[in-house]
């Protein structure tokens, strides 16, 4: 049995291997856990899966395999009676001829309909029951029992595995690479930019150090100190703003408000469609407090990582243009300017938050793609992961 499973975790590309899948057949055999379903789902998940990225990934396919705690109990567990099920109420399967009597309440809208009006009038907990929700019963509402067009409420798993609709959530669900991106995922993602050194006064106690240099003064106690481990990488994010931007506002806010949190050095700068002469910090003075591009460049060393934030699409004239900037007048084109610029940061990467099947079809993505030697990913976990990546080498 749990050798399909091992295959339907494979299948969903997660990279699971033989020796994880052996792990796990170890762990059961030495009884890390015994009878509950949700017990055997932290182990299986502890043991295959190695990135949280693919927490969602896993939890579909843990879901959709094992459909019942019966079936969990009788394949892999043996015949025992789990001790979940003594200690519950008498939990109620129903018989074929019972779930015959049972008839549907007209379709998903007239279960939804009737679900609210329930809501508002019932103010106390059934069980049993056909009509309130509550446990056990026949009422299309609950947990527990059984009806065929029914809205399983506060359960973690079906127990007679036929309800249309399960209001529950899975735990990990913004972690997959297809799903969207959000604060958590970029500040996960962010991490892996991060390096540690010991920098600054000593300010922290050395216990190791402390502990050999007692030892070598025969027992006399001799404290030593060292510097605290800071993030030492330093982060320069340009963001486009304005126009077919004002679409992609929130994942911007997201990933500025994730940066902000995980790096101590980082400087920011804003600019509209490409980069020209100049930049700003504040979006309501960008017309009159603007910052020279040359200053910049001159400013913040090479040790600095780079990171463009952007659609990167307009016309192509705006790119390649002297003149083609549709807010003033460039004396050079944006391509010389974002040369500069990675001939003075060559540790860069380009985010889009428009998706990567689009760009082939956006001259002005094409181009600045080029220019950027393809180090242009889209801005979803994946795209971040990949583009973080080419900023470690």
């Amino acid at each position: 049995m749990l050798i399909d499973f091992f295959f339907q975790v494979k299948a969903a590309k997660i990279p699971a291997t033989i020796r994880e899948y052996l792990m796990l057949l170890e762990a059961l055999q030495k009884r890390l856990v015994v009878f509950g379903l949700d017990d055997f789902y932290y182990l299986s998940r502890a043991c295959l899966v190695k990135d949280e990225k693919h927490f969602d990934r896993f939890d579909r396919v843990f879901g959709a395999y094992f459909k019942g705690v019966q079936e969990m109990s009788d394949k892999l567990f043996g015949q025992e009676i789990p001790e979940e099920w003594l200690r519950q109420q008498a939990e109620r399967f129903f018989s074929d001829e019972e779930r015959k009597q049972i008839e549907a309440m007209g379709g998903w809208e007239k279960v939804m309909e009737e679900l609210k009006k329930r809501l508002e009038e019932q103010k106390e907990r059934h069980q049993g029951g056909n009509k309130w929700i509550g446990t056990n019963g026949t009422s299309p509402f609950g947990t527990g029992g059984y009806n065929p067009e029914g809205v399983a409420i506060g359960q973690r798993r079906r127990r007679q595995g036929r309800a249309l609709k399960v209001w529950d959530q899975r735990e990990y669900k913004n972690y997959d690479d297809n799903l969207q991106i959000g604060i958590r995922n970029i500040q996960i993602g962010l991490r892996r930019l991060r390096e540690f050194a010991r920098q600054g006064e000593a300010d922290e106690l050395d216990l190791d150090g402390t502990i050999r240099q007692t030892a070598h003064n025969g027992g006399m106690l001799d404290i030593v100190m060292r510097p605290e481990r800071r993030n030492r990488i330093k982060v320069l994010m340009f963001f486009d703003v304005g126009g077919s931007m004002d679409d992609h506002i929130r994942v911007c806010e997201e990933l500025f408000s994730a940066a902000r949190l995980e790096f101590k050095h980082l400087e920011f700068f804003y600019f509209h469609n490409c980069i020209y002469e100049g930049l700003w910090k504040d979006n309501s003075r960008r017309h009159n407090e603007k910052t020279s591009t040359f200053d910049v460049i001159n400013t913040y060393g090479p040790d600095y990582k780079a990171i463009f934030v952007g659609d990167a699409f307009m016309s192509p004239y705006e790119v390649t243009y002297k003149g083609g900037s549709v807010e003033h007048w460039n004396e050079e084109p944006a391509t010389v300017w974002l040369n500069r610029m990675l001939d003075h940061w060559p540790s860069a990467i380009w985010l889009n938050p428009r998706p990567e099947q689009r760009w082939e079809h956006t001259p002005s993505t094409k181009i600045i793609k080029d220019i950027m030697a393809n180090r242009m990913y889209p801005l979803s976990v994946d795209g971040l992961d990949r583009g973080l990546r080419r900023l470690q080498g």
